[in-house]
């Protein structure tokens, strides 16, 4: 190989290192690339003879694929909703592929471009024997093309056509009504797996294979085992009737808050402020009884300007108004049209038929007919909304690194100095992890022999960016320390909520809003690896659900490139990270526009 072609690898594999680093969000990849396929392990992508461009084009392809794997497919996950039937789990993992590559497809032109390039060559290059029967052609390829037809939306050739032909029908009977029900949910991997699982495992085209896989297993248990029909199917019935129980006991604790029966408990103590108090106090302590840590000690709720000295938040500082300036006059002009708004509605705010105050003279007519109708005044009342307090709780993950946390940062900054103006408190709150990969949570699991389904295993950093009674001038720098290097890592969500939750309902203020700031579901690799692959979203489904139903609390959530709404009842979905000041006011100027009716 001459030095120019090693030269020419060189170049390529430092370019699909940087595509690769960018579209997992992971910085940290192995770039220790290879030239074969004998250190195949740890290699994002693996660089042969590029002979000719459809290499290449194959090449680009494979390395979206697998960064996209990396971001957006988690293991935990993946295994838990693996198929009973052997037969279905090679569809299975064609499903979850397509899943996590239609996501990239979306999130960048460029990697639709790489796959459709490399799905239209590997068709255009499919084989050219006879085909006659369904024998002729693997379900598995058949089952490929369907799904890069119906997600990819890739383009078939009549030879691809004629081998999906044999097998389309069979698919389209079991996926063709859940077919909007999976695209809805690419982003959510753990609705979208188990949906596949539960379809693959049903299909008709593997019935008998599993009718066979059963008769062989009752065969050996009776060879091994014999018993009494009667017996065993009084067992099997009783068995089916705990798992019933024990599967609905699970939906309920896990989705359901009204199982603590909390609008009656308030009923018999409405009376009462400190018993109500105790009685949600309690009923939040019961939905995080489900929710395990494996401890507590090396968390810590810091203020922001313990995380880094005067000088470098200064600097930090800065940088975020050097951002400012290109989105300042676009927030401004929003942020000033709200506070018009709130100002404008303070005018025009009074009470009407009193008793006393000025004559209203809309009421003249009333007088007239009856002179001694006394219900003909007005007074100005005060404005709601100077009662209110604005908690804004930020999240502080790997993923929100860049743009996301710059134009948060900057949007909290401009609203906090906007509502301040207008008398309205608020609060700016950030949620991460102290460390990556658990940190001394973790070190200590290991210590204690690593006991199964330990929990929450990492440490948290909850951060307050600015109190709700600090004045902005004296919290100006800390909003800067967003910007932190090394600062964001792991999100938890359901913590953050319940934190965020604990510190506004304290506040003596009337009016509570707690509008989340997010881009995704809540990850933290170490907790994930050990439990269930949905335990942190069933607490945070659990505790934005009490929230929203058993406080006076209005909780208002904005996605970033992700639909939150599955977490939150009002949630807003943002594909561009600069719409984030425009849609955060708006949502704002609309809870101020109409008084919440509480539950």
């Amino acid at each position: 190989m001459s030095n120019k072609d090693i030269n020419l690898k060189e170049k390529i594999r430092i370019a699909l290192t940087s595509t690769a680093k960018v579209i997992s969000d992971d910085f940290t990849l192995n770039e220790k690339y290879s030239e074969n396929k004998k250190t195949k392990s740890s290699e994002i992508v693996e660089i042969n003879d590029l002979i000719n461009p459809s290499d290449f084009i194959k090449l680009r392809a494979e390395t979206d694929s697998a960064a996209l794997k990396k971001k957006f497919s988690n293991d935990v996950i993946y295994r838990k909703n693996l198929p009973t039937n052997n037969s279905s789990r090679s569809l299975y993992n064609i499903a979850e592929k397509i899943r996590y590559e239609s996501l990239g497809g979306k999130m960048l032109k460029g990697i639709k471009k790489n796959f459709t390039e490399n799905y239209t060559q590997i068709i255009k290059h499919k084989r050219k024997e006879q085909l006659k029967t369904k024998e002729d052609v693997p379900v598995a390829e058949a089952f490929e093309l369907y799904m890069l037809k119906n997600f990819h939306q890739i383009k078939l050739n009549p030879l691809t056509s004629k081998i999906l032909n044999f097998w389309e029908n069979d698919f389209e009977k079991s996926i063709d009504k859940h077919k909007k029900f999976l695209q809805e949910n690419l982003e959510d991997q753990n609705n979208y797996s188990s949906k596949f699982s539960e379809i693959l495992n049903e299909m008709d085209i593997f019935q008998s294979e599993q009718e066979n896989e059963r008769k062989e297993e009752n065969q050996d248990q009776g060879q091994d085992n014999p018993s009494n029909d009667d017996q065993d199917k009084e067992a099997e019935d009783n068995k089916d009737e705990n798992n019933d129980q024990e599967t609905q006991a699970t939906l309920d604790a896990d989705y359901n808050v009204d199982e603590f029966n909390l609008d009656e408990q308030l009923s018999d103590s409405e009376t009462d402020e400190q018993s109500s108090e105790q009685i949600i106090q309690k009923n939040l302590d019961n939905i995080n009884l489900d929710y395990k840590i494996f401890t507590t000690q090396y968390d810590e709720v810091t203020k922001a300007e313990k995380l880094e000295n005067a000088d470098e938040a200064t600097k930090l500082r800065r940088t975020l108004d050097q951002q400012l300036v290109g989105f300042q006059d676009v927030i401004t002009k929003l942020a000033n049209k709200l506070q018009r708004q709130l100002l404008a509605k303070q005018n025009r705010a009074w009470n009407f038929d009193l008793e006393e105050g000025l004559l209203d003279s809309s009421k003249l007519p009333r007088i007239i007919m009856d002179p001694y109708n006394s219900l003909s005044f007005k007074k100005e009342k005060d404005l709601d909304f100077k009662d209110t307090i604005v908690t804004l709780l930020i999240d502080n993950s790997g993923s929100m690194r860049g743009r996301p946390i710059t134009i948060a940062a900057i949007c909290a900054d401009i609203l906090s100095r906007t509502l301040e103006r207008c008398s309205v408190k608020v609060e700016i709150l950030g949620f991460t992890t102290k460390n990556w990969k658990g940190g001394q949570s973790r070190e200590l699991w290991n210590k204690n022999s690593k006991p199964k389904t330990p929990g929450r295993l990492n440490d948290l950093r909850h951060i307050i960016y600015k109190g709700a009674d600090t004045h902005w001038r004296q919290a100006k720098n800390n909003l800067g320390l967003m910007l932190k290097e090394g600062l964001l890592k792991e999100n938890i969500d359901g913590e953050a909520i319940s934190w965020a939750y604990n510190r506004i309902k304290k506040r003596k203020e009337e009016r509570k809003i707690m509008m989340v700031i997010s881009d995704g579901a809540p990850v933290d690799d170490s907790t994930l690896s050990v439990n269930s692959g949905d335990f942190l979203e069933k607490h945070l489904k659990k505790m934005v659900k009490f929230i929203e139903n058993k406080t006076e609390i209005e909780v208002l959530a904005i996605g970033i490139g992700h639909d939150v709404s599955r977490y939150y009842d009002k949630a807003i979905k943002i594909t561009d990270v600069n719409e984030l000041g425009d849609v955060m006011i708006s949502q704002l100027s609309s809870l101020f526009e109409t008084k919440r009716k509480f539950h």
